[in-house]
């Protein structure tokens, strides 16, 4: 007989009940997070990430109802916090803040990109309400940071009296999501042009 190679099976990792396994939702995250970046997101299911994390389907199921509460999830943990801006000027934080979300979007420094999972978050949202209203949580951070430069800027007397806060802060998420849903997102580069198109009318 010829020689018979064995070869060592990994078991399946393994979860107690609803309570989360680190290790496990680390594996499952990975492994979504490599299915995307090797063949795509319409590639991205529950059972080709249970394969890869060499996880039980009905774990991931029970954290993650659906692919797009599983989506919801990595989109977290790819986005990282967007820092304070205050430089004393309006135009010079609506810039920074610009160039902030521009590079999140569309990736840098080893980041995932967020436009293309915030694209496939926004269909998903629609005919689930539980994901729309995560999304729209996830939003209200990142706006919550727009609201302070405005109110700053507006205690300083640098915004037009004609517009309102509400007003300036629509102006500046149309822009980005306009860009976000048409798949057109320019660079960082093109923030301080992009913040002084809408200058004009928001400057006192």
């Amino acid at each position: 007989m010829g020689n018979v190679r064995k070869m060592a099976v990994e078991p399946p990792r393994t979860s107690v009940g609803a309570r989360r396994n680190p290790d496990t939702e680390q594996a499952v995250m990975d492994a979504a997070a490599e299915i995307i970046a090797e063949e795509g997101y319409q590639k991205l299911t529950m059972e080709a990430v249970a394969r890869r994390a060499r996880a039980g389907k009905a774990t991931l199921y029970r954290w993650w109802p659906s692919r797009g509460h599983l989506l919801l999830a990595l989109y977290s943990r790819a986005k990282s916090s967007l820092g304070e801006i205050d430089t004393g000027d309006l135009t010079s934080d609506v810039t920074a803040f610009i160039a902030q979300m521009l590079r999140q979007m569309q990736g840098s420094e080893g980041q995932e990109p967020l436009a293309p999972m915030l694209r496939l978050l926004i269909a998903e949202a629609q005919s689930d309400p539980t994901i729309r209203e995560a999304l729209h949580r996830e939003r209200r951070e990142r706006w919550l940071l727009l609201e302070n430069i405005i109110r700053r800027a507006e205690e300083r007397g640098q915004l037009n009296p004609a517009v309102t806060a509400r007003r300036a802060e629509q102006r500046i998420i149309s822009m980005i999501w306009y860009f976000l849903l048409n798949d057109t997102l320019p660079g960082p580069e093109a923030a301080a042009e992009l913040a002084e198109s809408i200058m004009a009318e928001m400057r006192a």
